[in-house]
């Protein structure tokens, strides 16, 4: 007597797919295309060179950052801490529903005021550098979507000319306007030397 036994068939799931990206060949095409892709309406697409091309900002419709407005107040909040710090440990006591005592150190020195500003600048401008430098460099990796290891485009061998001679752009598939034959259509109408599916692994 024989057993037959089949092998389990095993069928892997479809690669989800990540975007598409078009390359181009010199600068004043992904700006043109740029420019047709931003008047278009799509959202979530990004365009990447081998060096900073002049205008491609302003082609993609990329609008100020809001990162200087941020910085200043994290850089105007460390140098109000430092002054009022110094003010409390100075000039004042405060009491907390009259239990608990927040006392300062209101002593004279040397005869000098208790409120004397020229003396609080050293800390009050180390606070607003302190301050201002790490949310500068905090909120730029937040806003950036920093740290990412691994990008999908990665996987496409056409995209390692990004950093060489080619230039591409990538649009992604999360986008409300993305539609594969139509968003293809859109970049080979662009001027696009190749159009490539890219999935993500």
């Amino acid at each position: 007597m024989t057993t037959q036994t089949s092998a389990p068939s095993s069928t892997a799931a479809p690669a989800r797919l990540y975007g598409l990206v078009a390359e181009f060949e010199n600068p004043a095409q992904i700006v043109a295309a740029a420019e047709k892709i931003r008047d278009k309406g799509y959202r979530y697409w990004d365009c990447h060179t081998p060096f900073p091309v002049h205008g491609l900002d302003k082609a993609m419709g990329i609008q100020r950052t809001i990162l200087p407005v941020l910085v200043f107040v994290a850089g105007a909040t460390g140098c109000t801490t430092g002054l009022v710090l110094q003010l409390f440990t100075n000039s004042f006591n405060f009491t907390i529903w009259a239990l608990v005592w927040v006392t300062g150190y209101p002593f004279l020195i040397s005869g000098k005021p208790a409120l004397s500003i020229p003396a609080f600048v050293p800390v009050m401008f180390e606070l607003t550098i302190l301050f201002s430098a790490l949310s500068c460099v905090g909120l730029m990796f937040l806003m950036n979507g920093l740290p990412k290891l691994h990008n999908p485009l990665f996987t496409c061998d056409r995209f390692r000319r990004a950093s060489d001679d080619r230039f591409f752009i990538s649009i992604e598939a999360r986008d409300p306007r993305f539609y594969r034959s139509k968003t293809e259509a859109d970049l080979k109408s662009c001027g696009a030397a190749a159009v490539e599916a890219v999935v993500e692994d």
